[in-house]
């Protein structure tokens, strides 16, 4: 009978997806047929994936007409999940986040289930009339994970003890029942108040589910670990619960699930400026603060690169006081909203006189372009769906929206220009965009696929370039080409290459393995 480990928090941010990737490696490793699971994720960080084939063409019961093109092979799941399989080295697929939101403002979302967009809806609407379909959904792809594997790593989302949710929890007080899970309990000690945070979470669980936890965990911890030996048994004297293990504050380098570790819109953040270069030989590339930011996980293979500073700056910045020597707009949820944001505070001007490479990711990409149609459909702040806005004008396409959703994973062709100069071979990421992008007139573009080269993957004007490629950083060829050009535009040196770190799935893996006790698995 395959088992089901939930790796349950105390709060948000605490370390579960860690411990879950974890946990994924550490299983794969010793030959144990592992898959991550999360019913219900709320994040705008997501990956395509393929879809799982019961949930298509009407197989099942839980893929109707609004759940948009049916046939389409692929699907998003949230990128922790990606990252899980990544770990348990099985295949990612749709099954392992049948449910994920996708936040865009005023307090709705849109739903995916199954991979596929449904539609947006406020909280409200999506508990009364979407909830059930959802539960549905979840426990439908456990049960095809469970008839799979061995073992499912799933992951809670936030904390378990919200009782006023109780009765609605699907990530974890319906996961939890539904798959009859293993509970492990985690808790960062770095906020302060580690063990009252755990004792009353599990005061607050419900009753039912109280048995099923095995132990718990302490995260984040610097310091002398026999510090906590009078707690951890004062705690385990009262809860009779174990505390299987105290995990240091050493962070593996996975993905982040959502943009929560962002600055605030209006501050400025740095990130890649530990790695030993000295300031007067790296460069920086700035991040417009989207407000409504998505797959920022992009810009994470630059930070790593020696010498390369992440600046994520607000929309009324100025590039020349943040030192830029390059811009990359993001994706983002709301391009129409954003791209309003970005010429209320005059980033546009900026953006217009700057004279280094600038990239646009997706929404990015489209915010760069010349207008868009059908601005309402993407546009919270839009009234009228056919209304039509001026974009930055720095790339000569234009975007229509449509209802209809290109979710793909795929492999390009390089054709360096620009700001991949002289990059060459093949790059692999994946789409996930509302809105067909077309040129206006004659336009270089950077890659292509099949043998066709169109303004629908991509475009390049001089040192500007944009185009729908999540993930294209991931890769090597692109990567190293882009950097190059950022320190050409900066007049410096690239420093050396720097030894790659141990993988992250490895470093999550460890981190378990050495600071935890396995034995409740059992697996020898």
């Amino acid at each position: 009978m395959t088992r089901t480990v939930l790796v349950a928090g105390t709060a948000s941010h605490v370390g579960k997806s860690t411990v879950a990737a974890g946990l994924c490696r550490l299983l794969a490793d010793r030959g144990v047929s592992v898959a991550p699971f999360k019913a219900q994720n709320m994040s705008n960080n997501a990956r395509a994936v393929p879809r799982a084939p019961e949930t298509m063409d009407g197989a099942g019961d839980t893929t109707s007409d609004d759940a948009g093109d049916a046939s389409n092979a692929y699907g998003e799941i949230g990128v922790s999940q990606y990252v899980q399989a990544r770990a348990a080295r099985c295949q990612p697929t749709t099954d392992q986040n049948p449910v994920l939101l996708k936040p865009r403002g005023e307090g709705e979302s849109q739903l995916v289930v199954d991979g596929v967009a449904v539609g947006h809806y406020a909280a409200g609407d999506y508990y009364d009339d979407h909830w059930e379909r959802a539960r549905a959904a979840a426990v439908a792809a456990h049960g095809r994970l469970a008839a799979a594997h061995d073992v499912i790593v799933a992951e809670g989302a936030g904390s378990i003890a919200e009782i006023n949710f109780h009765d609605r929890d699907l990530a974890n007080v319906e996961t939890a029942r539904f798959a009859d899970a293993d509970i492990l309990l985690v808790g960062d000690i770095e906020r302060g108040g580690v063990f009252a945070s755990l004792l009353g979470t599990l005061e607050l669980m419900p009753d039912d589910l109280r048995t099923q936890v095995v132990g718990v965990v302490i995260t984040k911890f610097r310091g002398d670990r026999s510090l906590l030996d009078a707690g951890i048994d004062e705690f385990e004297s009262r809860t009779g619960v174990d505390v299987l293990g105290v995990i240091p504050h050493d962070d593996p380098g996975l993905p982040a699930e959502d943009s929560v570790g962002l600055p605030a819109t209006d501050e400025r953040a740095v990130r890649g400026d530990e790695d030993g270069v000295a300031p007067e030989r790296s460069v920086t590339v700035a991040v417009p603060r989207l407000p409504r930011v998505s797959n920022f996980t992009d810009l994470e293979p630059l930070a790593a690169e020696p010498g390369v500073r992440v600046a994520y700056v607000p929309l009324d910045a100025s590039l020349d006081d943040a030192d830029a020597d390059a811009v990359v707009i993001p994706g983002t949820k709301n391009t129409v909203d954003d791209l309003l944001a970005i010429q209320e505070a005059g980033f546009d001007d900026e953006l217009r006189g700057f004279d280094g490479p600038i990239v646009g990711l997706c929404g990015g990409y489209q915010i760069l372009g010349e207008e868009i149609s059908n601005a309402g459909i993407e546009g919270a702040e839009i009234e009228d769906a056919a209304a039509t806005v001026s974009g930055l004008g720095l790339l000569p396409v234009t975007t229509t929206f449509s209802e209809a959703k290109e979710v793909v994973d795929t492999t390009l062709t390089l054709d360096g220009r620009g700001p991949l100069s002289e990059a060459a071979g093949s790059v692999s990421g994946y789409e996930i965009h509302m809105g067909a992008t077309a040129a206006t007139g004659s336009v270089d573009t950077p890659f292509a696929r099949g043998g066709e080269a169109t303004a629908a993957l991509g475009a390049r004007d001089g040192d500007v370039m944009g185009c729908y490629l999540h993930g294209l950083f991931e890769n090597d060829a692109a990567r190293e080409a882009f950097v190059t050009a950022v320190f050409e535009a900066a007049d410096r040196e690239p420093p050396g290459a720097s030894t790659p770190d141990e993988s992250p799935y490895e470093q999550a893996a460890a981190l378990v393995a050495d600071h935890c006790s396995l034995d409740w698995l059992a697996l020898d």
